[in-house]
């Protein structure tokens, strides 16, 4: 009988073990275990291994997933904002100038690989490194709990702007335009409806699982056969069906399948190949140009009226190179326009950022903090829609998080408090149907310094502050904000686990509501009253 784990190299679990050490190691000094990854296959390939079919394939079967879940969660009324299109564009463009001046500049004194660039050889590897990484971004808005947020929406819509860069690149480098069966693809739009009810009618457990893989990897491979890029296709099957009442659901439930084969996409990376002197002296100098991308992004969020500090995360988290440089540099290579060494160089310089991008992402708000006075300075007066002052005078509760226990919770407490009372999320969509349902609620970052900015009114007017946010960082890091800018009333936040619980209690919390928890006596509670009404009529 002919199994596909038979396919499997010994040593893809022993590699994948590797990581597992480095991500567990890394993690004790507060990185992101994907440094641990990219480290694990940095060294394994120092010690001679290579990449396989395995690898490879569970890498692109992570990215797949990745590109479908975001698009459970994108509003494609976002992407037509200035922020987002005009800033990819001027980035892109101002990068790849920059990039080509350097690169030639250097062949011209003859250093190191540089030496014999041409003006097409050096645009191309220009073009490689205007990108940012999708799933480094992703991962590390996901471990913020901020892929919703203002900033989270703008870099999330500035990765599919590049991403459809990138197929017109893919196009164009092949030597031909996709198939004219590509207009089919419109066919989607109408038949939109029948995937809505496929996925209704997967319930919530496994089926639910399996129509996320078929759907996903059903769109990439749609629009492979069509001549198109497949991981748009994920993206976009995903974006038709991000308004369905489970994709939230879908999304939560790919996440951990994601993040497993995403250890293998890290991995590859540091496998592409074995370094020498040479090239990773060439990918250092390249590697210059991160801190400029990121101060670049900075400036162009600024100008499109962000403020400093969603700005400053923004381009924080975008602040890296693409894995898309290097499928950029195999087709370079095999159209002769690079030559093969350049490979490992995009590789090196790929993995630099992201070892350099992923303790200054840690340290975001540290390094805001720091800059405070210069980012500020660079603020426009106008602001973005939902980024205006907020008035809390006559408001006697304040909600952050105004999910389904937040909501809960404002419409039980609004009529004790003489309808008095505010609620604050970071997600448009909600804030929309709460405004629609009859509730005061405006949109806000609790985790973020600027928002306090917004404030026009003391909060400590309020009388009790309820946090209800879905991650239990926001919560504690909400607390702490609160009591350092001299909150004295009672603060309430949820927790799901006792660890969470005692956390908060540590950080100034009064009271923790742990939702599994209440959720048991709550319904004890329900018990004891149907067995009360049934002795009575008995």
């Amino acid at each position: 009988m002919d199994f596909n784990l038979i396919s499997i190299d010994y040593r893809d679990p022993a590699w994948i073990a590797v990581a597992f050490l480095f991500g567990l190691s890394v993690r004790q000094i507060n990185l992101p275990p994907m440094v641990g990854f990219l480290l694990a296959g940095f060294m394994l390939h120092l010690l001679g291994a290579e990449n396989d079919q395995f690898l490879l394939a569970v890498a692109d079967l992570g990215v797949t997933l990745l590109l479908f879940t975001i698009g459970l969660k994108l509003r494609l009324n976002t992407l037509i904002r200035p922020e987002i299109w005009a800033t990819t564009g001027l980035h892109m463009v101002a990068i790849i100038v920059l990039t080509v001046a350097l690169v030639l500049a250097l062949g011209w004194a003859g250093v190191l690989l540089f030496d014999g660039l041409d003006f097409s050889s050096a645009l191309v590897l220009a073009f490689a490194l205007s990108f940012s990484s999708t799933v480094f971004a992703v991962k590390t808005l996901e471990d913020r709990g901020s892929l919703m947020s203002r900033y989270g929406l703008v870099a999330i819509g500035v990765l599919i702007m590049q991403d459809i860069a990138a197929v017109v690149f893919l196009a164009i480098s092949v030597g031909k335009l996709p198939s004219l069966w590509a207009l089919g693809l419109l066919a989607l739009i109408p038949i939109r409806p029948l995937l809505g009810y496929l996925m209704h009618a997967s319930g919530h457990k496994e089926l639910l699982t399996v129509f996320g893989f078929v759907a996903a990897l059903g769109g990439a491979a749609l629009f492979e056969v069509v001549g198109m890029k497949g991981d748009l296709g994920a993206l976009v099957i995903g974006i038709l069906l991000a308004n369905h009442e489970k994709a939230k659901p879908l999304a939560k439930i790919l996440m951990s399948f994601k993040d497993v084969f995403l250890v293998c996409f890290f991995l590859t990376i540091g496998l592409t190949g074995l370094p020498t002197w040479e090239t990773a002296s060439t990918a250092l100098i390249l590697f210059i140009l991160v801190p400029i991308k990121i101060v670049l992004f900075i400036y162009l969020l600024t100008r499109f009226r962000m403020r400093a500090h969603g700005a400053t995360l923004g381009g924080l988290v975008l602040g890296n190179y693409s894995e898309f440089g290097l499928i950029v540099g195999a087709i370079a290579i095999s159209s002769g326009w690079l030559e093969p060494e350049w490979l490992t160089v995009i590789a090196l310089s790929l993995t630099a950022s992201f070892v350099f991008a992923s303790p200054i992402n840690v340290y975001a708000d540290a390094i805001y903090t720091r800059f405070h006075n210069r980012l500020t300075a660079l603020e426009r007066k106008e602001r973005l829609p939902g980024d205006e002052d907020i008035n809390l005078r006559g408001h006697r509760i304040l909600v952050f998080g105004m999910g389904r226990v937040g909501r809960a919770a404002y419409d039980e407490m609004t009529s004790h408090v003489e309808h008095k009372i505010i609620g604050i999320d970071l997600d448009e969509v909600e804030v929309q149907h709460n405004i629609e349902a009859g509730r005061n609620v405006v949109l806000g970052d609790a985790t973020n310094p600027e928002f306090w900015s917004r404030l026009i009114t003391p909060h400590q007017e309020i009388d009790m502050i309820l946090l209800a946010m879905p991650h239990h960082n926001a919560n504690l890091d909400s607390a702490l904000r609160l009591r350092e800018r001299g909150y004295q009333g009672p603060i309430i936040a949820t927790a799901l686990f006792p660890y969470q619980e005692e956390e908060l209690r540590e950080n100034g919390i009064d009271d923790v509501f742990n939702i599994y928890a209440e959720a048991g006596s709550g319904a004890v509670t329900r018990m004891k009253l149907f067995m009360d009404e049934a002795k009575q009529e008995n």
